[in-house]
């Protein structure tokens, strides 16, 4: 009998439960592989040229080994890996890092080409060694784990094949001991410091904080005896070099659990599952920085960069913890202690408290009920006391609104903080001892008992339960009649009137009705359809043109309909406004005389034969467009065949500059006729402003600095970078450090940030005033003025603010990259209107030095206006009236169909 080719070794400790071992055998004679035996640890030795070891419960997939084997014949590899994913509950998710380890087919010729195989537990799982090297080493040292293999392989071969799926993910408390065993015996195996560095940081990501996260699911004493456990584990590996780089609050989660620290691990621990509560009695300390507590000031416990201190105190959410929870004489009795962060309040401060009962999932129903007591215990701790009488103060229905969920709202001189949640742990409420009984509206047949118990959030919140005879017999009667068969039939009936009627809306059926009904109507002459990017907001060019008409809409009969995407908050109050995709919006273009938009109408709308259609566009190219894009040349002919038809729509395109005309008129194939020469209308705003400021100066600051609170002796400044990610992707790191910026320039500038209208900035805490969220300000162009510099990359926002002549940085640390992948039509380098800057400290020393150094680039600064926006000269809302929309009794008016 000849050899197999792979022998799939299954690990089978004692107390192996036999079902998902035989589940796992089972994958394994699926294989479509046939030259596979499968072999159970323990009794016979594996005969295969490779070998395969799987864990009982993990489950090959079907042609795990076909591909193993057929990389490891191509590339003559000792090793061969593969991706594998692990069952978390009932979801199989795959570790991040995965994604880039196997992104691609490779072969290594040392371990050390891919850091990620020597830096995570990539092989725990889902590879296949040669049998040689696995007895050798299984010989002289016992089994090896994956690491070790790895080291002592010639060749290793990775592919982007999944190899095993439902791998048990080890449990969070129970896996430490072995974590940290296999951690210190990698660091022996690893001498390059950046390595040890790198793994250890791992360590503490994927093993270290799991097991404090786990804190709040214990009881006080199995808290310590964790605690103690694991500081001795951690003994001697988590030092200052294998923290840093870590959040703040991670670090101070390992590092207090390396200490012992049971409670400070608990309070952590909330923390991380509830970002920017503060959970400790933070103290300042004498560098100006923010520290733990009183008791730990180390560098391990600066939590400055939390940002807690930057926020107002009405604003912060502080960690309530319940220490007492119980039914006395009728009534439910909490008690708890709040942590009073940087002197919250003084020994003479008023405190007032009540507690908020609220339905959940149905935020309109809330009672409130007075705090017993309420005092300052000490600077760090206020202590509360609330006994309410549950029975009397909450008479639900019974039915729909069986949990409610209490939150304390604490008062410090006569400032409301927000709403607090009661932390509990599972050892503060004493299950049915501090049951209560309760009085439905409905009688007492659908409950009769008020159970106060611990959600998955560790939260207190009491639930209303039917405990007596009568009760659960009414809700079993209940159970049965909305479980029998004509109720079945009925909620059968009821979902499939339900889905038919979603199926009504779906944007599938609103297209076809569109095309086949919605544009055969007349059309509505003089009705205007407006959309800026999308419908996301009320702004660019679609709204200059808006206000352009605005005085003109009774001589010219026009009609403005404005489009929204999820608020008309912002919109116009005296056009119609319709959300995009709706069957209102829907016939609105339908039957609409002109769109205008700066972006594009749903791809998939043919425009109806009367309709005139004027795309104004929402920026000059410097990145490649259209046709010349290179992954557009990748796409498939339908793909092209799309663009082509959504840009066909256009009856009249803006350019501002012969740069648009080779550049985007070129790449998006629009006929020279098509193309009208008269400028940006949203730079009309941009012109007038520079006009305004060589005549009468630059203050007083426009109406947008009063609504933000900017006083007229700080410089702004607008950071504004281009789009870079993932429309699905929506929260973005910005490559500024916002943080870094307020620190150096927060006493004489405010930095305005501004997001992508596709994307959302995530802002760190920072000093009041210092930095300003502007991504939801609906007009760019406001922002524009206000501005005093213009800080962005390679965005097409420089072609316009260039128009107001201020100064520009550009800061770019990857243009280079993005420039080679995406392409561009100019080395901004060499034309840039401003200086160009990789790092944060040269934008920083070129900022502060900005008023010495600007003046040798106003002339090449208003070469490149002058290049790029020749036509925006003011003027061109009113071309672009005068050009398509003619009046009442004037030539050209298109006439309505009959």
């Amino acid at each position: 009998m000849s050899a197999p080719d792979i022998s799939v070794l299954v690990d089978c400790p004692p107390g192996t439960d036999p079902e998902p071992l035989h589940a796992t055998v089972r994958s394994v004679r699926a294989q479509t592989h046939r030259r596979t035996e499968v072999v159970v640890a323990g009794g016979e030795a594996p005969r295969g040229t490779y070998v395969l070891p799987l864990a009982p419960g993990e489950l090959l997939e079907p042609h795990a080994c076909r591909n193993l084997y057929a990389a490891a014949r191509r590339t003559g590899a000792d090793l061969v890996a593969g991706r594998w994913t692990r069952l978390i509950g009932a979801k199989e998710t795959a570790p991040g890092w995965q994604g880039a380890l196997y992104a691609r087919s490779r072969v290594l010729a040392a371990v050390a080409e891919a850091p990620e195989l020597l830096i995570h537990p990539a092989l725990t799982g889902g590879y296949c060694v040669r049998r040689d090297l696995y007895e050798s080493e299984e010989s002289s040292k016992g089994r090896r784990s994956g690491l070790e293999l790895a080291l002592a392989a010639r060749r290793i071969a990775l592919v982007p094949n999944l190899v095993t799926t439902r791998r048990a993910a080890p449990d969070p408390l129970l896996g430490l001991p072995s974590a940290v065993a296999d951690h210190r015996h990698a660091l022996t195996l690893i001498a390059d410091p950046e390595l040890r560095s790198r793994r250890t940081h791992a360590f503490v990501t994927e093993h270290v904080l799991p097991y404090a996260r786990a804190f709040p699911g214990l009881d006080a004493v199995r808290r310590e005896e964790r605690a103690a456990a694991a500081a001795h584990l951690l003994d001697g590996l988590l030092g200052p070099a294998a923290l840093r780089g870590l959040p703040a609050l991670e670090r101070v989660a390992a590092r207090l659990l390396a200490d012992g620290d049971a409670d400070g691990v608990h309070r952590a621990a909330y923390g991380l599952a509830h970002p920017g509560t503060v959970v400790s009695a933070l103290v300042r300390s004498d560098d100006g920085g923010v520290r733990w507590s009183a008791e730990h000031t180390g560098a391990a416990y600066d939590v400055t960069d939390l940002g807690h201190q930057y926020r107002d105190p009405a604003d912060r959410r502080l960690l309530n913890r319940v220490t007492r929870c119980v039914a006395e004489d009728g009534r439910l009795v909490v008690e708890g202690e709040i942590v009073a962060p940087f002197g919250l309040c003084a020994p003479g401060s008023v405190l007032t408290a009540t507690l908020d009962l609220k339905v959940r999932g149905a935020a309109r129903t809330t009672v409130t009920v007075p705090v017993d007591a309420v005092r300052l215990r000490d600077d760090l701790t206020i202590g509360w006391r609330a006994a309410v009488p549950l029975t009397r103060v909450l008479r639900p229905r019974g039915v729909g609104d069986r949990v409610w969920d209490p939150r304390l709202r604490l008062g410090v001189d006569g400032t409301l903080l927000p709403p607090l949640d009661l932390f509990a742990g599972p050892d503060t409420v004493p299950g049915p001892q501090a049951a209560l009984p309760a009085r439905p509206r409905l009688t007492r047949l659908t409950a009769d008992t008020w159970q106060p118990y611990v959600t998955t959030r560790h939260h207190l919140a009491v639930c209303l339960l039917p405990r007596r005879a009568p009760a659960r017999k009414a809700n079993a009667l209940a159970r049965y009649l909305t479980r029998f068969r004509p109720a079945r039939t009925f909620k059968r009936l009821r979902r499939t009137l339900a889905e038919r009627y979603a199926a009504l809306h779906t944007q599938r059926v609103k297209i076809r009705v569109y095309h086949r009904y919605l544009c055969r109507l007349p059309v509505s002459r003089g009705t205007v359809v407006f959309e800026s990017h999308m419908g996301k907001c009320y702004g660019d060019s679609p709204r200059a043109l808006h206000e352009e008409l605005r005085g003109l809409e009774k001589s010219h009969g026009l009609r403005a309909v404005w489009s929204y995407a999820t608020s008309p908050d912002g919109f116009p109050a005296d056009a119609r406004l319709v959300r995009r995709w709706s069957w209102r919006y829907l016939w609105a273009l339908a039957r609409a005389e002109y769109w205008v938009d700066n972006q594009g109408f749903p791809q998939a709308l043919t425009k109806p034969r009367e309709t005139t259609y004027l795309q104004t566009w929402h920026g000059s190219a410097y990145k490649r467009m259209g046709h010349d894009e290179i992954r557009h040349k990748t796409r498939n002919a339908p793909q092209r065949a799309r663009l082509d038809r959504a840009v066909s729509r256009f009856d009249h395109f803006l350019v501002r500059s012969e740069h648009d005309v080779h550049t985007l008129a070129r790449a998006y194939r629009i006929p020279e006729e098509r193309l009208l020469r008269v400028g940006y209308p949203r730079n009309d705003r941009l012109v007038a402003a520079r006009e305004r400021d060589e005549r009468e100066g630059r203050l007083p600051r426009p109406a947008p600095a009063a609504a933000l609170g900017i006083p007229d002796h700080r410089t702004v400044v607008l950071y504004a970078p281009t789009f870079r990610g993932d429309p699905k992707s929506r929260t973005v790191r910005l490559p500024l450090d916002v943080r870094a910026f307020a620190d150096a320039f927060g006493d004489t500038h405010v930095l305005l940030v501004r997001a992508h209208y596709l994307e959302a900035a995530a802002l760190p805490p920072t000093p009041p005033g210092s930095v300003i969220d502007v991504s939801a300000h609906h007009d760019v162009s406001e922002l524009l003025c206000l501005a005093d510099v213009l800080v962005t990359d390679y965005s097409s926002i420089m072609f316009d603010y260039a128009l107001l002549d201020r100064p520009i940085l550009h800061f770019a640390p990857d243009l280079d990259a993005y420039a080679a992948e995406r392409g561009s039509y100019f080395d901004l380098r060499a034309r840039a209107g401003g200086p160009v800057v990789d790092t944060q400290d040269e934008l920083h020393r070129t900022l502060a030095g900005i008023k010495k150094t600007d003046r040798a680039w106003q002339e090449r600064r208003r070469a490149f206006a002058a290049e790029f926006g020749s036509y925006d000269d003011g003027g061109a809302a009113r071309a672009v009236v005068d050009a398509l929309f003619p009046s009442k009794n004037g030539p050209g008016t298109r006439k309505a169909d009959s």
